[in-house]
């Protein structure tokens, strides 16, 4: 399938160092858009270039963009499709001559200096990858969802034969910042996770671009082993503050990609091109995930939307019914998806010039 990229290119005068260009992605939804665009411009005092893919966001958010990168000057993409996260993250990357490049999803809002002190590990400890201290939910900055974690593949013996394993371990997951503030600092670890990460790109020419086989679920995971294998180094730096936003659904434009997004078919394919990629066990660390598969949807938008209709009652067997006709709606979409787009989806661009203000 050929999809139509518009694209607005930055140019920013009179800047040599620090060579740093944002790639914003979708992540879930597309409501929080303005927000988070806002919140980098708003709070990041470092030179920066920003290309922005924007992959088949409502008319609202789109006009919004368009709007965004003539007064500011950034890379405007746009595909009229859906597109899974790596896909995003590989067209923009497509975009990007700096020496870093620094994803960061459409839901998530910074804080001041964020990127000058993912730039100063970077510099100071020569790593390949940094995250920040990633908090989620409102208020802003509270609660900690990642302060970097261990990922790695190591094998265990039992009687003779040998078993490949993944371990994963998040750090002070879901502890309040102002709980262990005096336990954050800056520290070499294992992984980070794609809602904001410093990268190098010469990295990109060691590893290739990141794995499209993996639609919905593991690619921080695979990302980040790929990185160590090679010899890089990941760092979480917490002076460096954002935070993912999740949210309600109520929006059909957001519904649609969230139910796409995080689609049974999706992760289900995701899980089992990770464990190939790997050569891993169908271990208790896989058989949790499909144990629940939709458990994001119906989190999200399914169980909020019929408690709406039950006062606010919990009804276990209607939410169950309604679980089970949200899965073949779910199966539906996401072959329609299939049928239109397929999986190999070949994008094709025309560019237009503009220059930032000032």
């Amino acid at each position: 399938m050929t999809s139509t990229i518009t694209t607005e290119t930055s140019t920013v005068s009179n800047i040599t160092q620090p060579a740093i260009t944002i790639v914003v992605v979708p992540r879930e939804r597309f409501s929080y858009s303005q927000q988070s665009l806002e919140s980098i411009y708003q709070y990041t005092n470092l030179p920066f270039e920003l290309v922005y893919v924007d992959g088949g966001s409502p008319k609202y958010v789109q006009q919004y963009l368009n709007q965004a990168s003539e007064e500011k000057g950034f890379t405007l993409v746009r595909t009229e499709h859906f597109l899974s996260p790596n896909q995003a993250r590989n067209l923009g990357l497509s975009y990007v001559k700096t020496d870093y490049v620094l994803f960061i999803d459409n839901d998530v809002h910074v804080s001041h200096g964020w990127l000058q002190q993912l730039w100063q590990c970077a510099q100071e400890t020569d790593a390949t990858v940094v995250c920040p201290l990633t908090c989620i939910g409102k208020p802003l900055h509270q609660k900690i969802h990642l302060a970097g974690g261990e990922a790695r593949i190591f094998t265990d013996l039992k009687g003779d034969k040998t078993h490949r394993r993944v371990h994963e371990k998040h750090y002070f997951v879901n502890r309040a910042v102002i709980d262990v503030e005096e336990q954050l600092h800056r520290r070499s670890c294992e992984f980070a996770e794609f809602h904001c990460m410093l990268v190098k790109r010469s990295v990109f020419d060691q590893i290739g671009v990141l794995d499209e086989k993996l639609l919905n679920t593991r690619e921080h995971i695979d990302f980040c082993l790929n990185v160590s294998q090679t010899g890089g180094r990941i760092y979480c730096e917490p002076a460096s503050v954002v935070t993912y936003v999740p949210d309600i659904l109520y929006r059909w434009s957001d519904l649609a990609f969230f139910m796409l997004r995080w689609s049974d078919e999706w992760e289900v394919k995701s899980l089992k091109r990770f464990r190939k990629k790997w050569n891993l066990d169908k271990d208790k660390y896989f058989k949790k995930r499909y144990k629940r598969l939709g458990h994001r949807r119906h989190h999200a938008f399914l169980r909020p939307l019929v408690r709406k209709f039950t006062f606010g009652k919990t009804i276990p067997w209607l939410e169950k019914l309604v679980i089970q006709l949200e899965r073949q709606l779910n199966r539906m979409l996401t072959s329609r998806y299939q049928r239109l787009y397929g999986t190999n989806t070949q994008v094709q661009g025309t560019q237009t010039m503009s220059k930032m203000p000032g």
